[in-house]
């Protein structure tokens, strides 16, 4: 069986702007993000479909997602951030974590583009800020 992109990211196979992680979830920029500072919180462990998860790991992402987005607050100019799931483009349990100031914000059809440096740098400002 091929390895998601997300199986290979939590195996260090590919790299990723890594914003937080436990020892069963990691939160990462998406590289084709809505706005600065979306996110992707997902579980280590596979598991296809997010409502397929037992529910302590469920719970767990949850709680997870919800210190990410404190972090993603501070870091990241909005009003709010945004949760959703979609789960069709990657077969791996996961959130998004969109900024976000009004409801376009949650447009997936309205993607922009970022350079390394500026994911890195946002990517840096989210884990300062979940460490204050």
């Amino acid at each position: 069986m091929v390895a998601t992109i997300f199986e290979r990211i939590v195996a260090g196979e590919i790299p990723c702007y890594k914003v937080g992680e436990t020892t069963d979830y990691l939160a990462f920029l998406d590289v084709n993000p809505l706005k600065k500072g979306h996110t992707l919180v997902i579980p280590k462990k596979k598991v296809d479909y997010i409502f397929d998860m037992d529910h302590e790991s469920y719970v767990g992402l949850m709680i997870f997602s919800k210190i990410i987005a404190e972090g993603i607050k501070k870091a990241i100019p909005c009003k709010k951030v945004g949760m959703t799931v979609i789960g069709l483009e990657v077969p791996h349990a996961h959130v998004h974590l969109i900024p976000m100031n009004n409801v376009a914000d949650m447009n997936f059809s309205k993607k922009i583009s970022l350079t390394a440096e500026e994911l890195a740098s946002i990517a840096a400002e989210i884990r300062y800020q979940l460490k204050v």
